[in-house]
């Protein structure tokens, strides 16, 4: 296919995609389209300054494909999947990005070319919900891009009549129509590789990305075509994102929060009554979901934080696991200058059920003032909540039925 052919369908693709789903193609017109070297780019990349594609690629895909390539790469800049991957494996984190977002793209329509990855089970997750969740040796394919955030180029000659610059498409945004040109041009042979991403350009373009995804967000809600998967998707990344170690901290502080109390006097102090501060010791249930579907590494990190503010807040924790019903040695309990830590390694059984725990309380009168569990929450919930709080933290997707929920990857 001639270069001409190749540069039709690209605009063609992107055309559909405002036409059709404003909402990833005013995205996707936010990326320059750079034609590649083959020696280093075999399908479609991006860098989170442009796209970087092999015409040969290209001209192997129909119209639809195409499009869905493009929105693909714009959602992993729109998504920031460039500024998130912090300590994570490289290759885990990439297939992990590309979980996440093909299904949206498929959920709006698109058809995804041969060799997408894609797994039902993860629908609706974010990469860093995916991530613990799957092991790089469970795929045999790479993600059909490169993401070239991290990469640095192989010792390759530059291309003919390009000297030193800038990267393709990381001048500002009046430059980028003059560097694509540029790029497309260069001796029939494709730009080489670009540089990755310092940490100065991937915060600027993490701030950049997010006012394009809000601006494009509300294009498409304006023109009604912002579709539920895609609408619920910005109202996340839009919203204040907490760590859960922050959130649980913050939520046992409000628990165990100092408070004043009116109690008569003695009658040597007289006969006002005033206010007195009450100090009191935070009582705390802690269950473990030790089925199997929760690593023990998991259960020592989540431990582990418990542990570092239970000191802080004076808390008494009882321990409890169960999966079907409870383990038999159970519970333990630790004070507050006790080192919170698992009793033994625990052997995860079948099903999972979270009854017996509130029934084991229920038995024997306690009142906590916190129950904590932690679970991936699949398994049989109780039909009516406790009289007291409940907070879930929960590995994946699943939802809960009462209480409060935190995500914990």
């Amino acid at each position: 296919m001639a270069e001409d052919e190749i540069d039709t369908k690209l605009s063609a693709a992107r055309t559909r995609l405002i036409l059709e789903r404003p909402f990833l193609g005013a995205l996707v017109l936010r990326l320059p389209m750079v034609r590649a070297a083959p020696d280093w780019c075999a399908t479609i990349a991006t860098d989170a300054r442009a796209v970087y594609y092999n015409a040969d690629y290209i001209a192997g895909l129909n119209l639809e494909q195409t499009q869905f390539v493009l929105a693909h790469e714009a959602l992993h800049c729109a998504l920031a999947h460039f500024a998130r991957r912090q300590h994570r494996v490289q290759r885990r984190w990439d297939l992990a990005c590309d979980l996440a977002v093909n299904p949206l793209l498929a959920h709006d329509g698109l058809r995804p070319p041969p060799g997408a990855l894609a797994d039902v089970q993860f629908e609706g997750m974010s990469a860093e919900e995916i991530y613990p969740l799957i092991r790089e040796d469970d795929f045999d394919d790479d993600p059909l891009d490169r993401h070239l955030y991290d990469e640095r180029p192989a010792e390759t000659p530059p291309a003919r009549g390009r000297g030193p610059g800038p990267a393709p498409g990381s001048g500002s945004p009046d430059a980028q129509g003059e560097t694509e040109t540029q790029a497309q041009g260069e001796a029939g042979r494709g730009a080489p590789q670009p540089p990755p991403l310092d940490a100065a350009e991937r915060e600027r373009l993490a701030d950049q990305w997010r006012q394009r995804l809000a601006g494009a967000a509300q294009q498409a809600l304006q023109a009604g075509k912002l579709s539920g998967s895609m609408a619920r998707l910005v109202d996340r990344l839009l919203a204040p994102q907490l760590p859960w170690r922050m959130l649980l901290a913050r939520y046992l502080s409000e628990t165990a929060r100092e408070d004043y109390r009116y109690t008569r006097p003695s009658r040597r102090e007289g006969a006002a009554i005033l206010p007195s501060l009450r100090s009191g010791q935070v009582d705390l249930i802690v269950a473990l979901d030790v089925s199997g579907s929760v690593r023990d590494e998991e259960l020592r990190g989540f431990l582990a934080e418990v542990d570092a503010i239970k000191g802080q807040i004076r808390a008494r924790v009882t321990l409890h696991a169960c999966d079907a019903a409870l383990v038999p040695d159970g519970p333990w309990i630790y004070e507050p200058w006790e080192t919170f830590t698992l009793p033994r390694r625990f052997t995860g059984g079948g099903g999972t059920r979270f009854a017996p725990v509130f029934e084991w309380v229920e038995r024997t009168g306690l009142q906590p003032d916190l129950l904590l569990y932690f679970t991936d929450g699949r398994g049989e919930f109780p039909r009516r909540p406790p009289p007291y709080p409940v907070l879930w933290l929960v590995k994946g997707k699943a939802e809960v039925p009462w209480g409060r929920r935190i995500q914990l990857n």
